[in-house]
């Protein structure tokens, strides 16, 4: 299951399987606590993790909060620098819910700690790809150079149907394939070289995300905001 925040465009995905009722959440938002364990309570399922694909910097995660109130452990890459996560994920490491198993992929670009993850058909990206888009580069130790390989060498590896959901769309769209991307995406398709794309991305000035300065320190602690 899909679900958005409005403040920060960004979505978190709900992963259950219906036999068994574990299941894992994917970049929640602090301020959709409410909203997202509602929805875990209502559908009975055991919430076994809470996976991040980086240490987002215009939100702050709902991970910490909800270990403290539901002890669920909380997933990082192993390049995220944080403090204060139960597991560190590396390169190719798999966590089970329930029947089916979600695999990691180190995918340093956006951040340098960036992972995405996949499993039956799907890869959640993070910032790392977007509909028709990728990530800024401009901050967190991101590198062009480092992200366009990431796409082009790991996610679009990928057979051309598996379906691609990222953490924030900005224009209403939800998923996208690989196959999609790899023909239309206009900074990192089949069409663009890995110098123009680094030309490109150096040369963009954009401003830096209106919270970045409460999201970054909170997310390096799990979501772990001051006086908790």
């Amino acid at each position: 299951r899909q679900y958005f925040d409005y403040e920060s465009c960004a979505y978190s995905y709900l992963l259950f399987d219906p036999y068994t009722n574990k299941s894992v959440i994917i970049d929640p938002v602090l301020e959709q606590f409410d909203r997202d364990m509602g929805i875990i309570k209502k559908l009975d399922l055991d919430l076994i993790g809470i996976l991040e694909t980086h240490v987002h910097a215009d939100h702050i995660t709902g991970a910490f909060t909800i270990r403290k109130n539901n002890g669920t452990p909380i997933y990082y890459g192993s390049q995220s620098g944080v403090r204060g996560a139960d597991f560190i994920l590396n390169n190719g490491d798999c966590i089970q819910v329930g029947r089916f198993e979600i695999k990691t992929i180190h995918t340093p670009g956006h951040t340098k700690g960036c992972v995405s993850y996949y499993t039956c058909g799907m890869l959640f990206t993070g910032d790392t790809l977007f509909i028709g888009g990728t990530g800024r580069t401009d901050f967190q130790d991101g590198d062009p150079s480092t992200l366009y390989d990431s796409v082009t060498k790991k996610l679009f590896q990928y057979p051309e149907d598996t379906k691609v959901y990222p953490a924030h769309d900005y224009s209403g769209a939800m998923l996208t394939t690989i196959g999609e991307e790899k023909k239309w995406n206009p900074n990192v398709g089949d069409s663009v070289e890995k110098d123009s794309f680094v030309e490109a991305e150096n040369q963009k000035n954009r401003p830096y995300p209106k919270h970045i300065d409460t999201a970054v320190p909170a997310n390096m602690h799990c979501g772990r905001v001051p006086n908790e």
